[in-house]
């Protein structure tokens, strides 16, 4: 009975009022406002549960259980946080306190050195003050905040693990974005973030206040902070989930010169995570019964056939790797070959098609460019390449593959001029880590333009596995499209993504350092956008249009178009050697 009659926490406005400019006219009405602000029914569950006095992790727990709040998601988040070693960890603030206490009590389980930048309205409870270091967002001057900032760099500098809601204020209805969110992020854990060289962990928090919160919020905005406890006490029986991206490493947070892309990096990676914008691919039940791959051809039939080549048709020796191109009727178990590795390369993404290997019948009809390693008698990659000017006979443009993806309009590149439709790129597995195959492609291709130089434009698609995330898809389709015109999808890609995003792109000029860095921030084994995106954007490529691939096991796909002669001049050094001059000049 002593804590029920010695209460540790002074439950009443009256304890509170340093957090508000009423301060004064608060503590002359403490107990009328504890009545009508929810505050009695609180002290009435601090009391009855013998809350008084607990240690903070027990008093915290007991406080969830018995609002009946029941944390979801909480492992994943866990997961991303290294066992020691500075960190700083952002959330958006939804419900104004009790997500502090959910946070707070989390990774002090898993890290004992965990600090929370939190409201001074959370000094109420004593029980878990250590928990805190406290601020008062209402007043930016207050010496209180001074304080705070310092014991933060001081914490992080010190190897510790911190806590930061940088919108400082919960979240409230904004009728310019028509749409509860946080306000504008503080800068605070950015700065941290760059001065101490520490990882930063976006966290998203799910949920919102009752609707009379956000009604009265936009009469008088002081009125969120009055009915703050109220809304306490209305999320009991509730779940809240927590989602996590990946740590964003000092490595990753160092390409940007301002704050303010960290800033806002980090905030739309933690609403990425709201899981009513988290889509799944749907399962496709083609890539589940896949058949054995065929046996792979007679090493010296292959090297017959090279043999038998014109010599134009030799690209390019480096070591023991030469580059080729030929056509079906003229390397028939080279092209077999080829279509044995690419469905074998294509697996390993999700894109495989299921057949012993990846033919259509537009490979009698293509050119076959690709690598050849004279050691171990075998092929290393491959494109497959259309001669527009060749296969459109009669204006034809069913001849081409790409027209089952898209609808290409007689103003599009292709109608207006010969072309080179790229497609069905891979390089075999064992040599994706290294920087020789795709550089070899690319000479090849080089090569071949500088040959035949009525070929200006090269084009095709970059498939986005479905081992990206949608919403990687998604932000990359948003980001990259830039030229829209002459060309549509036969099957668009439809994901919708947060609105944050728009936000996003409304205040910032994506580069190529936005996209990696939010892709990388999405997958979960952290990969990057594709290199053959990367290697396309060093071109100079527009970026048209995103569709689904329904004959490439429907995978996404970034249309684009490169004009050669437009390139940087360091890389049309590198793909045309000599002839670079001789091409560029061609009329």
């Amino acid at each position: 009975m002593t804590k029920l009659n010695h209460p540790v926490s002074n439950l009443s406005v009256a304890a509170i009022n340093t957090a508000s400019p009423l301060g004064h006219i608060l503590k002359v009405a403490a107990p009328l406002l504890d009545s009508l602000l929810g505050i009695n029914k609180l002290r009435d569950i601090y009391l009855s549960n013998n809350l008084s006095g607990l240690d903070k992790q027990e008093f915290s727990e007991k406080l969830l259980n018995v609002l009946g709040i029941n944390v979801l998601g909480a492992q994943s988040v866990i997961n991303k946080i290294p066992k020691q070693g500075p960190c700083i960890v952002v959330c958006n603030h939804p419900y104004g306190m009790i997500e502090g206490v959910i946070i707070a009590k989390l990774l002090t389980h898993y890290r004992s050195d965990t600090k929370v930048m939190a409201n001074v309205g959370l000094k109420i409870f004593t029980e878990i003050k250590d928990y805190f270091i406290f601020a008062n967002p209402l007043k930016p001057k207050a010496a209180i905040n001074t304080s705070a900032i310092k014991q933060c760099f001081k914490h992080v500098n010190n190897d510790g693990l911190l806590v930061v809601f940088p919108a400082g204020r919960v979240s409230f209805f904004q009728s310019k974005k028509q749409r509860v969110t946080d306000g504008q992020w503080n800068r605070l854990a950015a700065q941290l973030a760059l001065k101490t060289q520490a990882p930063l962990l976006p966290v998203f928090i799910s949920g919102q206040n009752s609707p009379m919160f956000y009604n009265l919020g936009r009469i008088y905005y002081r009125f969120r902070l009055l009915m703050l406890i109220r809304e306490l006490l209305k999320i009991q029986k509730r779940s809240i989930n927590l989602g996590a991206g990946n740590l964003l490493t000092p490595k990753l947070l160092n390409k940007f010169e301002k704050t303010d892309d960290i800033n806002d990096i980090a905030r739309l990676l933690c609403y990425l995570n709201d899981e009513r914008f988290v889509t799944p691919w749907q399962d496709d039940a083609q890539s589940m019964q896949l058949k054995a791959i065929m046996q792979d051809v007679d090493k010296t039939k292959m090297t017959s056939e090279l043999a038998s080549l014109p010599s134009e048709q030799h690209l390019l020796d480096f070591k023991s790797y030469s580059v080729y191109y030929g056509y079906q009727d003229q390397i028939p178990n080279c092209v077999a070959e080829i279509t044995r590795l690419r469905e074998i390369t294509f697996r390993t993404l999700n894109e495989g098609s299921g057949e012993p290997c990846d033919t259509d019948k537009f490979d009698a009809s293509y050119m076959h460019l690709f690598i050849f390693d004279h050691k171990n008698e075998e092929i290393i990659g491959a494109y497959r390449i259309g001669q527009t000017d060749l296969l459109q006979k009669n204006s034809d443009v069913s001849a081409l593959y790409l027209s089952q993806m898209f609808n290409f309009e007689p103003s599009f590149i292709n109608q207006q001029q010969p072309c080179l439709e790229m497609g069905r790129s891979f390089i075999v597995q064992k040599h994706q880590g290294s920087y020789h195959g795709l550089l070899l492609l690319f000479k090849g291709i080089g090569a071949f333009m500088a040959q035949n130089p009525r070929y200006r434009t090269l084009y095709g698609t970059v498939s986005l596995s479905k081992l990206y995330d949608p919403r990687s898809v998604a932000i990359i389709d948003h980001a990259m499209v830039n030229n829209k015109q002459g060309v549509s999808a036969n099957t668009p890609f439809n994901n919708k993504i947060h609105p944050e995003f728009e936000d996003f792109i409304s205040d910032h000029t994506l580069n190529i350092d936005h996209v990696s860095t939010l892709v990388m921030g999405i997958e979960e084994d952290k990969k990057d956008i594709p290199i053959l995106l990367k290697q396309y954007h060093k071109l100079g490529a527009q970026f048209h249009c995103m569709g689904i691939d329904s004959n490439f096991n429907h995978t996404p796909g970034l249309l684009l178009s490169v004009h050669l002669p437009s390139a940087p001049e360091k890389l049309l050094k590198l793909y045309l050697g000599d002839k670079k001059d001789d091409y560029i000049n061609h009329s």
